[in-house]
């Protein structure tokens, strides 16, 4: 799994390059970020740590088995998703913030499956929900790519399964008690959300200039 994340991460490197010189905008110089960019990207980073934190937090109380927490940590998802769906209202309207989270709450059916067949150790269901993940990935890229110019589906597809590939390590990680490398994989992860939510703020920019 690793060498999967290193191969994800050295395509989406390769992916944004691409996306950087056939822009609509690249010949275009780009003027220095204004306060309402530098805003929007600490928002969305914080959002989409959140994500990444509240599905830790499922993880860790489904290998406790213990239900309780497990209940709480998912709202705090649920919660989580509502608020990055709602992020992209004021740009494109209530019909998409909600698409959005339809989206959002795939992926996280998605990686629930996964997580509870890493923990029951049943390779054949966590087949079936890398199937899962992987075609929900191809439906928020899709759906994006569709919205915003700026982010052509490649890029974003390439973005999305990186992060699932985290998501799966971390679990095989917690479940065989390895916490060092698990602290290792989530550092990784936080600095891959963080490009995930720059690469939204910035689509965000060049395509509504008038809002930043």
């Amino acid at each position: 799994m690793t060498r999967v994340i290193r191969s994800l991460s050295a395509l989406v490197l390769v992916l944004m390059s691409v996306a950087c010189t056939h822009s609509p905008q690249a010949a275009t110089p780009s003027a220095a970020p204004s306060a309402k960019v530098a805003d929007t990207k600490a928002a969305l980073r914080d959002l989409w740590l959140g994500h990444i934190l509240a599905i830790r937090n499922v993880a860790v109380a489904t290998m406790d088995k213990n239900p309780a927490a497990r209940e709480v940590a998912e709202k705090g998802v649920v919660t989580n998703a509502e608020q990055i769906a709602r992020s992209v209202e004021p740009f494109y309207g209530k019909p998409a913030s909600d698409k959005l989270f339809t989206l959002l709450a795939g992926h996280y059916g998605a990686i629930r499956d996964h997580l509870d067949a890493t923990v029951a150790g049943n390779p054949t269901q966590q087949d079936a929900a890398m199937k899962q993940l992987t075609a929900n990935a191809g439906e928020i890229a899709t759906f994006l790519s569709g919205a915003n110019p700026y982010l052509p589906k490649d890029t974003v597809l390439g973005l999305l399964m990186a992060h699932a590939a985290h998501h799966i390590t971390q679990f095989q990680q917690l479940k065989a008690g390895e916490y060092a490398r698990e602290a290792e994989t989530w550092n990784g992860m936080k600095q891959h959300i963080y490009v995930v939510a720059d690469a939204l703020t910035g689509a965000l920019a060049k395509q509504f200039p008038n809002k930043f």
